[in-house]
């Protein structure tokens, strides 16, 4: 199992150049990935909020093996052809250290999406999430892409240079229990199951994937983990990342630096 700092740019940790010091000595002390939530904003006490594609340029400069990436981005909010070049763009300038977490996200948490006017249904931001991930693999590929999908269009555009490998790694977030997100994984690089309560909600996903690919050979289980639980039994379970989660209502500058100088609990 590998081990990733997962942070929310919030208050304290606001501060692009800080979090970009910070993946430094993550990678110094260790660590494999560094990973950015991605709000627009978030409950109070939480005040200050800052961009995570800004803050993962920043860090994509002072690390050089890092991987990084939004974990986990909804794009179903933004436009699929600046993603494309913005994606492109991040993994390139890293390398081609970039993994691009993505979910439906939620309303539920911080009414990001009814408050400016986005897409509230699930199933409709379900839709656009998909055709956004057709228009960005087809993108990735250098070819000449024309797409016409319910809800975006692109008309015979081709779009240079391409990422590192020629692509970037997609890994899919989704909710234990639904089935969806776990299908939708099955086509790409790796699945995020958000919100665990034990191992078991890992191995089932785990099975089906299995299941679905053939294998799961080049393909990442991601989980979310408090510092104090054993990853062990997700490990055994079939996760080989572990993201170290935090509470951002209480989360203090100092506790991640002492955090990130202990190193991955390997």
């Amino acid at each position: 199992m590998k081990f990733a700092i997962w942070l929310p740019l919030f208050d304290e940790l606001s501060d692009p150049r800080e979090v970009a010091h910070l993946a430094a000595a993550a990678e110094e002390a260790g660590w494999d990935g560094f990973f950015l939530w991605d709000q627009l904003w978030w409950r109070e006490p939480v005040r200050l909020v800052s961009d995570p594609w800004i803050a993962l340029s920043a860090m994509a400069m002072t690390t050089e093996r890092l991987r990084i990436g939004p974990m986990v981005s909804p794009i179903a909010r933004r436009r699929p052809t600046k993603l494309l070049r913005e994606t492109t763009t991040l993994d390139r300038l890293s390398g081609g250290r970039l993994t691009l977490g993505v979910g439906l996200g939620s309303d539920r948490f911080a009414q990001e999406y009814s408050k400016t006017g986005e897409e509230v249904n699930d199933r409709i931001r379900a839709e656009m999430l998909d055709e956004t991930l057709d228009i960005l693999t087809a993108g990735w590929t250098g070819e000449p892409v024309a797409y016409r999908g319910k809800h975006h269009l692109v008309d015979d555009v081709q779009f240079l240079p391409r990422p590192v490998t020629g692509r970037v790694p997609v890994w899919i977030a989704g909710f234990p229990g639904n089935t969806k997100p776990i299908r939708r994984a099955a086509r790409y690089d790796g699945f995020f199951p958000v919100n665990l309560t034990s191992p078991e909600q890992v191995a089932e996903p785990a099975a089906v994937l299995r299941e679905l690919r053939g294998n799961l050979d080049n393909f990442d289980i991601a989980v979310a983990l408090e510092p104090d639980v054993d990853p062990r039994p997700y490990a055994d379970a079939g996760a080989t990342l572990c993201l170290l989660d935090v509470d951002p209502a209480t989360l203090r500058l100092d506790d991640v630096r002492t955090m990130i100088a202990a190193g991955p609990p390997r």
